[in-house]
């Protein structure tokens, strides 16, 4: 069975405050504290890219475990598929940066669902015996793509940047991968699309449209009800469900719909934003430090992304 050895999370060093994006966009402030529940994140500043963040926290991984470059098999970097360059491949960048030689570095882009996305493709590779190690990244320049000078973006204001890198294997875990159900309903691909501007990719949404609420709600309860079928378990065998932070009110209505308490989940609103696909991970990063976790605790990690996509993966905390 494969699963994770270590990871690591990594944050920039420049900020956003809601007092800036209400200055840039001319939203009052307490209209966007309603959509980021704090007074602001790490972002992207203009000389940090996210691949060197995410370089940053795999050496971290691989320093901590003392796997060697050349044993890492496969180097995937997983995001949006805005990358800090066009045309261009992280994975490989950073497999240079590391020394990895002989690896297949390639993307996986699933937006904020990508990273959960890449740790099923890599597991499943490692099951197969393909490779012995996988480097995970997940980088994005979320805050880059939102334009905060549209009053109309302002559902978006909530977006920050981080990067994390997950070293995955079949033996010395401190997770085991257990199952992963992910689903997509296309009928929502063209809700927000990119849009050329001023040099970069901005986000916009289509004209307003009902039921993506209800789709969360649907779709998330449907998968964690296929995850524990699959797996032989109950609701009350969840220690965790850690869920990405696109929107609070949504987090909780979830929770609320499947049946499991607040103390069962993560909420880090009040200092981050939406960090794209390592929200999860900054939630059981959070847990582990806090030795909130147990041998044998059942920890289902819950990410979605534009397109829109829905996934479930659970993980099995070894020790």
């Amino acid at each position: 069975m494969g699963g994770i050895v270590d990871f690591d999370v990594r944050f920039p060093a420049s900020s956003l405050s809601v007092r800036e994006m209400s200055a840039s966009s001319g939203v009052p402030e307490d209209g966007i504290r309603r959509i980021t529940h704090g007074e602001g994140f790490p972002v992207l500043g203009e000389r940090e890219q996210a691949w060197e963040l995410a370089a940053e926290a795999a050496r971290a991984v691989l320093a901590r475990t003392a796997v060697r470059p050349a044993d890492i098999g496969q180097v995937i970097y997983a995001g949006s598929g805005d990358w800090d360059k066009p045309f261009w491949s992280p994975a490989a960048r950073v497999a240079d940066a590391l020394g990895i030689e002989g690896a297949h570095a390639f993307e996986v882009a699933n937006f904020c669902n990508a990273g959960m996305t890449a740790l099923r493709i890599a597991t499943d590779a490692i099951e197969l015996g393909r490779t012995g190690y996988t480097l995970v990244l997940i980088g994005d320049r979320l805050s880059r793509m939102v334009d905060h000078t549209d009053p109309g973006s302002k559902a978006l204001f909530n977006f920050g940047d981080a990067a994390a890198a997950v070293l995955l294997s079949g033996g010395d875990l401190s997770f085991s991968l257990l199952h992963s159900a992910m689903r997509t309903d296309p009928s929502w691909s063209d809700y927000y699309y990119g849009e050329h501007r001023d040099n970069r990719v901005v986000i916009r949404r289509a004209p307003h449209r009902a039921g993506l609420a209800d789709a969360y709600v649907e779709n998330f309860g449907a998968l964690v009800e296929e995850t524990l079928g699959a797996l032989g378990k109950e609701l009350t065998d969840v220690a965790y469900f850690l869920i990405n932070h696109g929107d609070k009110d949504m987090h909780e209505r979830l929770l609320e719909t499947i049946g499991l308490p607040r103390e069962k989940s993560v909420f880090n609103y009040h200092r981050l934003g939406h960090m794209g696909g390592a929200d999860t991970l900054i939630a059981l990063q959070g847990l582990l430090t806090d030795k909130k976790l147990a041998r044998g605790d059942l920890v289902l990690l819950a990410s979605s992304a534009m397109g829109f996509s829905w996934g479930i993966t659970a993980l099995e905390f070894h020790a």
